[in-house]
């Protein structure tokens, strides 16, 4: 019998490269996390800082011609990373799915939404077109969706952008699968949409216990959904921790940032604070820690060890791991001296 909280997804040192005419791409270092049944892990960053193609390493998604993948990936004790492709295609869009960043992009411009999801069905199971038309229509009622057998004959251009992205989760979630993998799920959607799209998701994840990993870089959206967190920067994971940590107790520079950049309804100002200057080249990666370029705390760190030496990520506190130079003496005292995180 499962456990809710057992650990579902373990990935352990993670790394993936790609070779370009530039050179080699380091997409993502050494990176590991858990998910737990039930629970939301958010995975947080800029664009380019490895997050969605840490999950498509996951999904299998990335070609073997030009990428390289190593470390382990670990789906309810079945070793994915060097697995039979026909082992780890059996898994995908059953027991593990991803909504897709781009819905549009994503579902087929030439079939019709009934005929797509019939297909995500069938693929799997051994089941009857018009029992398959049933569950889809299911589905879709399922996530809100109206008029549904007249949706199921339309074709992805004729719906709208809230729609189309509930026919993915709807595609998603039709073979109720275990872990559910959402790449920006909200992306270019509007306020009240979005907030939709969320609590569909929270409502469907208490109905049938699935393990979420949210990629986003809205961290409104993180505070609302998530249970833990890892923030991503340059290809590493920078810092980890539950989500009520990150937002009252962060303990990098990086993070520091991330939610220094949140519009704040109460403040009287229209002015953002964005973080200055711009993410490393992932070819050419600095030799010390990987924010230091940007990092306005560095002069602080003796022996200029934040150029030269890579931080480890270290243990700040039960379940909070951070990667930075500076002491924790030096961390509160900058959070103190700059209003950093949320009151309790």
């Amino acid at each position: 019998m499962t456990q809710k909280n057992e650990v579902l997804l373990s990935v352990r040192n993670l790394s993936v490269s790609f070779t370009t005419e530039d050179g080699e791409v380091n997409a993502v270092s050494n990176v590991s996390y858990e998910v737990r049944r039930g629970q939301t892990l958010a995975i947080v960053g800029e664009s380019g800082s490895g997050k969605s193609v840490s999950s498509l390493a996951v999904m299998g998604l990335l070609s073997g011609n030009t990428s390289h993948i190593s470390g382990e990936v670990e789906f309810d004790g079945q070793q994915l990373i060097g697995a039979d492709p026909e082992d780890v295609r059996k898994l995908r869009g059953n027991r593990i799915a991803m909504i897709f960043q781009d819905p549009l992009s994503a579902l087929h411009p030439y079939y019709k939404i009934g005929d797509q999801l019939i297909e995500a069905v069938q693929i799997h199971n051994k089941i009857s077109d018009s029992d398959a038309r049933k569950r889809a229509a299911e589905m879709l009622d399922r996530v809100g969706i109206p008029a549904v057998e007249q949706r199921l004959d339309e074709y992805p251009h004729q719906l709208s952008g809230g729609m189309r992205q509930r026919v993915m989760i709807a595609m998603a979630l039709i073979n109720d699968p275990e872990l559910l993998i959402a790449d920006e799920p909200t992306t270019a959607l509007d306020v009240t949409v979005q907030a939709q799209i969320l609590d569909l998701l929270r409502d469907l994840q208490k109905e049938f216990g699935t393990a979420i990993v949210l990629i986003t870089h809205d961290l409104g959206v993180v505070a609302d959904l998530a249970d833990d967190v890892m923030v991503m920067y340059g290809g590493s994971a920078v810092e980890q921790a539950p989500v009520r940590e990150i937002f009252y107790q962060p303990q990098m520079p990086y993070t520091w940032g991330l939610l220094a950049s949140i519009p704040q309804v109460h403040v009287n100002s229209t002015r953002l604070d964005p973080i200055p200057g711009n993410p490393p080249s992932l070819i050419n990666m600095p030799a010390g820690c990987v924010f230091a370029p940007r990092c306005t705390y560095k002069d602080q760190v003796p022996n200029n060890l934040c150029e030269t030496t890579k931080p480890d990520l270290e243990g700040t506190s039960e379940g909070h791991f951070a990667r930075c130079h500076l002491s924790s003496t030096q961390r509160d005292a900058i959070r103190v001296a700059n209003n950093i995180g949320r009151s309790s």
